[in-house]
């Protein structure tokens, strides 16, 4: 499928390096328009993950953003319970649930770590969760580190 981003011609140009989420929602929107074949399936798992990790990591900005107004002192309670809502759709967003090694490929909360940025989502989003939702997204990683590090050696 050739994807068309407005103001580019109709094909893919150096501008799309500059202005990246562009490209990705173009393409996102391309994928959810065509059924994606078997050979794809890899590559459209790849963006729908890239396009998930840009929406989630909106949401995360504006957590912390939120936290930075309670750490300099706003103490209004409705702060801390927008954070927590917030943070609460986050984690619900990643979709973390137990998978067998054969499913490992097709779990979108792997396919998120399977991204740099994704991992930097995790990473930063970990220090805003309570303590079982910690527990289960480390111990989830832990499970599955063995396809996680499988990847990243491939990636690299």
């Amino acid at each position: 499928a050739v994807v068309r981003i407005a103001g580019s011609l109709g094909q893919v140009t150096v501008s799309t390096c500059y202005s990246p989420r562009r490209a990705i929602d173009a393409v996102h929107h391309a994928l959810v328009e065509e059924e994606v074949g078997e050979g794809k399936a890899a590559g459209a798992h790849r963006l729908r993950a890239l396009h998930r990790i840009e929406k989630l990591f909106l949401q995360l900005l504006e957590v912390e953003e939120v936290q930075q107004k309670i750490s300099l002192g706003e103490q209004q309670p409705h702060r801390q319970e927008q954070k927590s809502q917030k943070v609460e759709s986050i984690y619900q967003a990643l979709k973390i649930r137990a998978c067998s090694s054969e499913e490992e490929a097709e779990d979108e909360f792997l396919q998120l770590l399977c991204v740099r940025k994704g991992k930097k989502l995790v990473a930063r989003l970990l220090p805003h969760l309570i303590g079982e939702q910690r527990e289960k997204i480390l111990l989830t990683i832990t499970y599955h580190l063995p396809f996680l590090m499988k990847k990243d050696v491939l990636d690299e």
